[in-house]
C-alpha cells in the first residue's frame, strides 16, 4: 500500500473511531513504527490531525480554509493530473464555465483548444489571457480579496445570460448530501454555474470524498462527471452509481 492510500485510510479510521495509536497503524497496515510516525507527521503537516502521545486524533474544530494564494502553494501533482484530464475533455468551439478553485485552475493551465470561458476567478482569467485561442468572459461583481473571486447579485445576473456546454466545478467536500463549499457567497455562484451548463464536471482529489463543509450548493443528481485521483469507498461508489455519476481517474 502506498503512503497516500494509508493516509486516506487513517483519516477514514479517525472519522469512525476518533483516535488511533501508532500500534494500531502498525497492526492495521503491517508497517514499522517509524513508518507509522512518518504517516502521522505527514498528516499533521497537512493539518488533518492533531498528534497525541502515542497516536493521533481529529481536530475538534474544522481547519480554517486557507486563502487562495496559500492554497496555490499546495497544488499537488494529483490536482495537476486531475486538471490535465479535465482539460482533455474540452473541445474546439466549446463554451465552458470555470469556477475559482485551485484544482479548476490546474485545468485552465492545460487548456490548448479554441474555446470560450466564463469565470468569476481573477486567477483563471489571468492564466487564460496567455492562451491565444481562448475567449475570456470575466464576470463582474464584488471582489472577495482573500480568495480572489467575484460574487454578488451582479455576478448572478450576468451568469443567467450564459448557456454553456460544460461547467468545471471545485469543492471542499462531497457526501451523499451533495457538493459542499466553505463560503456561502461562493456557493451561490457555483449553484448558478451548474444551472447554466449542459454537463457538470466536478474536480476533486480523494480527500474531498465524505468530507463535510458549511454550505451545500448542489445535489449529486445535478452532476454528470467526477474527476479524481483515487477510487472512493465502495459504498460511496455505489451512491454515485445510483445517481448515474461517471467517475474518471487521473494518474500522474
Amino acid at each position: 500500500m502506498y503512503q497516500q492510500e494509508r493516509l486516506l485510510a487513517i483519516i477514514q479510521y479517525l472519522k469512525e473511531h476518533k483516535k488511533i495509536s501508532v500500534e494500531q497503524i502498525c497492526e492495521k497496515f503491517n508497517v514499522s513504527r517509524d513508518t507509522a510516525r512518518r504517516d502521522l507527521v505527514k498528516l499533521e503537516e497537512q493539518e488533518m490531525i492533531i498528534r497525541t502521545r502515542g497516536g493521533a486524533m481529529l481536530p475538534t474544530l474544522k481547519k480554517e480554509i486557507k486563502n487562495y494564494q496559500d492554497r496555490l502553494r499546495y497544488v499537488s501533482k494529483e490536482k495537476k493530473a486531475i486538471g490535465k484530464l479535465a482539460a482533455s475533455l474540452i473541445k474546439d468551439g466549446d463554451n465552458i464555465i470555470m469556477d475559482t478553485s485551485t484544482t479548476v485552475q490546474a485545468c485552465a493551465e492545460f487548456i490548448n483548444t479554441d474555446c470560450s470561458v466564463i469565470t468569476n476567478s481573477i486567477n483563471q482569467a489571468d492564466i487564460l489571457s496567455n492562451k491565444s485561442g481562448v475567449d475570456i468572459h470575466l464576470l463582474g461583481g464584488q471582489l472577495n480579496k482573500e480568495h480572489r473571486f467575484l460574487y454578488g447579485a451582479g455576478t448572478l445576473e450576468k451568469l443567467n445570460a450564459y448557456n454553456v456546454n460544460k461547467a468545471f466545478i471545485g469543492v471542499v467536500g462531497i457526501t451523499e448530501r451533495g457538493l459542499m463549499i466553505a463560503h456561502e457567497e461562493d456557493g451561490f455562484i457555483k449553484k448558478k454555474m451548474i444551472e447554466q451548463a449542459e454537463q457538470v464536471i466536478v474536480l476533486a482529489d480523494a480527500s474531498k470524498f465524505e468530507n463535510n463543509a458549511l454550505f451545500t450548493f448542489a445535489k449529486l443528481s445535478q452532476i454528470d462527471v467526477i474527476i479524481t485521483d483515487q477510487e472512493p469507498d465502495e459504498s460511496f461508489l455505489k451512491v454515485l452509481e445510483e445517481y448515474e455519476v461517471d467517475v474518471l481517474f487521473a494518474f500522474d
